[in-house]
């Protein structure tokens, strides 16, 4: 067949369908972890939380399959066959969103309540949308889709043979899967957490309270006049001041305004309820910190604790700060501490269930996984599998 009896706005409409299936596939491929955790809130939004062991597999084979349509509209690979499935897909998704839209305005609005997921995840963490956005967003995309679908038998198929375009399919669909399994085995190639490489934690996340001193107020002997000085200006003063000066009264006058952190909710608590997110997590603290991260301590692979042990202890050795947080009860804490004969502090971020923040959860996507931290700044993290055994590594 000649590919130049394909319409030219057909070309056009056909080409831009399989990019954005690409950039949208490899936008979550490269953080299938966080699309399964997508996956498991839809389950939990749609009561249907028995499908949580499902969801990464569930998240892997939907990103798959976007990618393998976007190959297949792209280079015209069962052009016939490919419309199909993007027709099924678009439509799918387009009553999905719009029941997303009409749930979230119904909560908004204290209609009704239904748990509705608030990110749909369609872009991964690249590109973040409304739901309301998203379902605009497949308004628009559905129309070039119905477009294409009518007009398939125009396309021409790419110069193979029909078992030279079904191998192609298994490649696209077999490069993608591994694609996703290096990053799920280790970590995302791309980060678009806010823990990201580089990331100023502390002003995201850490609440930086304000400078104060301590001033004494004395009133002249002579004239009731009151004078204001520090502790510095006090020290400086004739022995003679306070034969002159009465004291007063002793107050606290701030020197820089406390400031509250971008987001909301990261804490370090300890079993007696203080929080220690600021002794770690500050600009004037010097040393090297390297936090363990463990959203689920009934989750957290041994053998990655058994390796964070080993960095721990050398952290000792190097008198560099090892700590350690979860989401986990503090009853859970205290027996995940004995069984495993912990040497570093655990401590907890508490969390509601259901709304999160699920600040642990996300900031690295293995459990465990560690975030080395030098004076507020992200300098290092690694996957459980990738631990290093010494802090110099």
């Amino acid at each position: 067949m000649n590919i130049n009896k394909e319409p030219v706005w057909l070309k056009i409409i056909r080409i831009l369908l399989g990019c954005l299936f690409l950039f949208s596939s490899f936008t979550k491929a490269v953080d299938p972890v966080n699309f399964g955790i997508t996956m498991n809130d839809y389950f939990v939004s749609f009561r249907m939380g028995f499908l949580h062991p499902l969801a990464q597999f569930a998240a892997v084979c939907a990103i798959a399959a976007e990618f393998v349509l976007g190959c297949m509209m792209l280079l015209r690979v069962r052009p016939k066959l490919a419309p199909w499935g993007y027709l099924i897909f678009m439509t799918f998704f387009f009553f999905l969103t719009m029941w997303l839209a009409i749930a979230e305005y119904l909560e908004v609005n204290n209609i009704k309540y239904f748990g509705v997921v608030h990110d749909c995840g369609c872009f991964g963490q690249a590109v973040k949308l409304s739901n309301l956005g998203t379902f605009l967003k497949n308004v628009v995309i559905i129309i070039p889709t119905i477009i294409v679908f009518i007009n398939r038998k125009r396309i021409p198929d790419i110069r193979l043979t029909v078992l030279g375009q079904w191998v192609a399919i298994v490649i696209f669909a077999v490069i993608t899967v591994l694609f996703q399994l290096y990053c799920i085995r280790h970590l995302p190639l791309i980060d678009f957490t806010d823990w990201k490489k580089g990331n100023d934690v502390v002003k995201a996340f850490i609440d930086q309270p304000g400078e104060k001193e301590s001033v004494f107020i004395y009133k002249s002997n002579a004239d009731g006049k009151e004078v204001t000085l520090n502790e510095d200006e006090l020290m400086e003063q004739d022995p003679d001041f306070y034969d002159n000066y009465e004291y007063v009264d002793r107050k606290d006058r701030e020197i820089t305004k406390g400031r509250k952190p971008e987001i909301d909710g990261f804490n370090m608590l300890d079993s007696n309820g203080a929080d220690h997110a600021y002794d770690y997590f500050s600009y004037d603290n010097k040393k090297d910190v390297y936090v363990l991260f463990m959203n689920d301590l009934k989750e957290t692979k041994i053998k990655g604790l058994e390796k964070a042990k080993l960095l721990a202890a050398d952290c000792d050795k190097h008198d560099i700060e090892f700590v350690a947080i979860t989401n986990s009860p503090q009853e859970d804490i205290d027996k995940f501490m004995n069984k495993y004969e912990l040497e570093f502090p655990l401590y907890h971020n508490p969390i509601d269930p259901v709304h999160g923040p699920f600040m642990v959860r996300d900031a690295v996507r293995s459990n465990p996984g560690i975030i080395k931290i030098n004076k507020g700044v992200v300098a290092g993290k690694w996957a459980w599998r990738d631990f290093p055994a010494k802090v110099d590594e």
